[in-house]
């Protein structure tokens, strides 16, 4: 039976509202526009001139971003209701409660570097904020492994090229070629396009036919790993992207069924992934050609 909002209890018609503030647009503007101003708030400190005739206004300003962002905080875990531990589930909440939490640790707050690294984590936070700087940090720390591999794969070819230039070109010009570890940091200026002509014309007085290692590396190097490694950031980005989305919707749906307000399409939808699932799971446990695997 699902309960009407007159027979539900203060913390939860409490919970609602701040539940519905906390997803609210204006909610997550404000919380964006002030980690900015207090950005802008932290550079102006850096100046002595602006110091010695704002520094109080400063010093308020950045009061009053604490108080906000605590605020902001407080709305956020009293959103859970009788559950704020689930609050915590959540890294990004996690590190946001840490950051903000921080400047009340006793000690802390007489330490002027660490109060000042602990207000610059403030700004940091807009990474927690803003979804979708979430989503391209989780694509960047899902694509790190293959990323990595490519980036061996690189050094390797940069290191069989480093020796190979050397032993051509040492002696033309032993300031770029003169050893292996010069001649890498020369195949690394190479890499990035950054003055390779120049390196080219010096090499080539061994003779025209050096414009075939420097074309050779750059096209291997340049636009066929370097365009890998991007093809596998943007598949990364497209998984995570996939991910937070999928997670939103299963919060959502968490949250409604708690409320008791799941409607029919709703239980339609999630029967339906279930069922997908679990067709998935049989598509992977049949072999090629053959009727599926006794369990």
């Amino acid at each position: 039976m699902r309960a009407t909002p007159e027979a539900r209890s203060p913390i939860d018609r409490v919970a609602a509202v701040c539940a519905r503030a906390a997803e609210a647009r204006w909610f997550q503007t404000t919380v964006v526009t002030a980690i900015l101003a207090n950005a802008v708030v932290l550079g102006l400190e850096t100046y002595d001139g602006l110091m010695a005739e704002y520094g109080t206004l400063l010093e308020s300003l950045d009061k009053a971003f604490l108080v906000l962002f605590v605020i902001e905080l407080v709305i956020r875990i009293a959103a859970y209701g009788r559950r704020p531990q689930d609050f915590f589930r959540s890294g990004w909440n996690v590190f946001d409660f840490c950051v903000i939490g921080a400047v009340f640790v006793p000690g802390l707050s007489a330490n002027a570097t660490a109060l000042r690294l602990i207000r610059l984590l403030r700004v940091v936070r807009l990474v927690s904020v803003v979804p979708d700087m979430r989503v391209l940090l989780s694509g960047l720390a899902r694509s790190a492994a293959p990323i990595g591999t490519m980036m061996l794969l690189v050094v390797f070819l940069m290191y069989v090229y480093a020796i190979v230039g050397w032993v051509l070109f040492a002696d033309v010009d032993p300031e770029q070629w003169g050893d292996v570890g010069r001649a890498m940091l020369t195949l690394f200026s190479i890499l990035t396009l950054e003055g390779w002509i120049e390196v080219a014309d010096t090499a080539a007085r061994e003779g025209p036919w050096v414009w075939i290692y420097f074309i050779s590396f750059i096209l291997i190097g340049t636009f066929v790993v370097l365009n890998l490694v991007i093809g596998v950031l943007i598949n990364s980005l497209e998984e995570a992207r996939e991910e937070a989305r999928a997670e939103r919707e299963e919060e959502r749906r968490r949250e409604a069924a708690a409320q008791g307000t799941l409607g029919l399409e709703d239980r339609v939808r999630a029967l339906r992934d279930a069922l997908d699932d679990l067709e998935r799971e049989l598509i992977d446990r049949r072999p090629p050609g053959g009727p599926p695997r006794p369990g």
